[in-house]
């Protein structure tokens, strides 16, 4: 089930990145295209490692998309498409994501799972 899951959200999140690189250019497109090579990561190659591995991965391009968006916040504007294309709020998407990544890694569920299959 979650494989299907992490599969449905990673081809939304590609069908958005191609969209963000055709309609807006490369740059705003390149943060969902590594979210969802994130999540395809996660569909085909389960586990706690991996997901703790795509989680510190997450965290670190969500601090550099944070520090980033932050610098652009005196030209931005409150408009949507201001809050939604800008890497502040890709970077807010990356840091939380991956520490719900890193945090779930971690979790009862991941770690029985994960020592199931060593000893299967």
């Amino acid at each position: 089930m979650k494989k299907w899951l992490h599969l449905a959200v990673a081809v939304v999140v590609l069908a958005l990145a191609i969209y963000l690189i055709v309609i807006a250019g490369a740059l705003l497109g390149l943060t969902p295209l590594f979210v969802s090579a994130g999540l395809f990561l996660l569909a085909f190659i389960p586990g706690r490692g991996t997901t703790i591995f795509i989680g510190h991965l997450f965290v670190v391009t969500g601090c550099f998309l944070i520090t980033w968006g932050i610098y652009l916040l005196p030209v931005s504007e409150p408009i949507l498409s201001h809050i939604l294309l800008r890497p502040l709020f890709w970077g807010l998407i990356c840091l939380f994501g991956g520490i719900c990544a890193i945090y779930h890694g971690f979790c009862r569920c991941v770690v029985s799972r994960s020592e199931n299959t060593k000893n299967a």
